[in-house]
């Protein structure tokens, strides 16, 4: 977006919409998406639902309208057919290309390192409207949006929250009625039409709803899912299960709806919750949070039969790098060294910790430069990450 990335984080980031226009941007988009590349992902890349939903007016295209067997060799009854997917266009249907950080290799890189830089999970979908058509109304998402406009013209009307900053589990459909009045009768903070190069940031929360102008118009959301305070307390009652005395059984013939039988059991369970918060170590926390939020987004590609020749081929000289977007932690100081990942955790002895520090600060590293081991052990400790697919050859 426009402006400081420090002014953006503190007034704007979760709490103001913001429109920025191409010329205050590394605009235009051409090298993340074009129409050209969603014509190849509806016609010549086998995509399956659910990378593809169709919508009108608000309404849903069930998946059996555009999609059926991809012939012989390939009899998946849920393939795309584009066919079906031009008629329902030509007809006034919005296409919506979703998952793209998976499915469009220049949106993969885009999303791991936007994931890494932003330390919130990304994903991204591509809004393809043909003219003066709507396909979805006023209505909210429960993670922030950055609206890229790839191709066309497009009028944005945005307004302020009627349930602010909704978790994952309110959807807008929980407030339909209120989200609809408030798009009839309240003023929009965004009225403007968002031209090829401009740039739109939509917090969580925001009423939102876009219509095509003169010709087919197309837009990348790039979704952020924001990781909130919840997710603390979440995590938080969770490790409370610890405790013997809050899993045992409530009394025979409980009724949890008793305003009065509630009241002789929730002191003693709220004693034991509070000592159990106040017990649960920041370490303990950040293991939970290390499983549940460091596999959101994929780290980067790895051509498989490139990276098992390379373990072959590695020698001294052989350059290495730490595998883009993997979130990683590295405990050293004791023995053996432990090297914390989103599914697993592997250990080194303490000797390579100087060495492995090294390998992942992100920088380029060549086999046998590597500091406080013999070639002989570089080569050994290297190939082990190479393995764990921690790190990748440069090319």
């Amino acid at each position: 977006m426009a402006g400081d990335l420090d002014e953006f984080g503190s007034t704007y980031w979760g709490s103001r919409a913001l429109l920025s226009h191409a010329p205050d941007l590394p605009a235009p988009y051409d090298d993340l998406f074009t129409l050209t590349a969603a014509d190849e992902l509806l016609s010549r890349r086998g995509l399956r639902t659910p990378f593809l939903r169709i919508a009108k007016n608000g309404s849903v295209v069930g998946d059996s309208q555009f999609t059926g067997s991809g012939g012989v060799g390939a009899d998946i009854s849920d393939q795309v057919r584009d066919d079906k997917v031009a008629a329902l266009f030509a007809s006034g249907h919005t296409v919506v290309l979703q998952a793209l950080h998976r499915t469009w290799p220049a949106l993969v890189d885009f999303a791991t390192q936007l994931s890494t830089d932003a330390g919130h999970p990304v994903q991204i979908n591509a809004y393809i409207t043909p003219p003066e058509s709507q396909g979805f109304s006023a209505h909210y998402d429960v993670h922030d949006v950055f609206v890229l406009q790839v191709a066309g013209e497009k009028h944005w009307t945005v307004h302020e929250p009627v349930h602010v900053d909704p978790l994952r589990n309110q959807p807008w459909t929980d407030h339909s009625a209120e989200v609809a009045a408030a798009a009839r009768d309240t003023s929009p903070v965004v009225d403007e039409v968002l031209r090829p190069g401009d740039a739109l940031y939509v917090p969580r929360g925001f009423l939102h709803s876009a219509k095509t102008l003169g010709g087919v118009s197309a837009h990348l959301t790039v979704g952020l899912h924001t990781l909130t305070r919840y997710l603390l307390v979440q995590e938080l009652a969770a490790l409370a299960a610890r405790e013997p005395a809050l899993r045992t059984a409530l009394p025979i013939g409980f009724d949890p709806g008793d305003p009065t039988q509630l009241a002789e059991v929730l002191p003693e369970v709220t004693e034991l919750l509070i000592a159990q918060l106040r017990s649960t170590s920041v370490d303990d926390l950040a293991l939970r949070l290390r499983r549940r939020t460091w596999s959101a987004n994929r780290p980067e590609s790895i051509p498989p039969l490139a990276h098992a020749a390379a373990l072959t081929t590695l020698a001294p000289g052989t350059t290495v790098r730490l595998r883009g977007g993997l979130r990683h932690r590295l405990v050293l100081g004791s023995d053996p060294v432990t090297l914390q990942l989103p599914d697993r955790t592997i250990t080194f002895p303490a000797a390579v910790g100087q060495a492995l520090s090294q390998l992942l600060n992100g920088q380029e590293h060549k086999v046998g430069t590597l500091p406080g081991l013999p070639v002989e052990d570089q080569l050994v400790l290297v190939r082990r990450l190479l393995r764990e697919a921690v790190l990748v050859p440069t090319s």
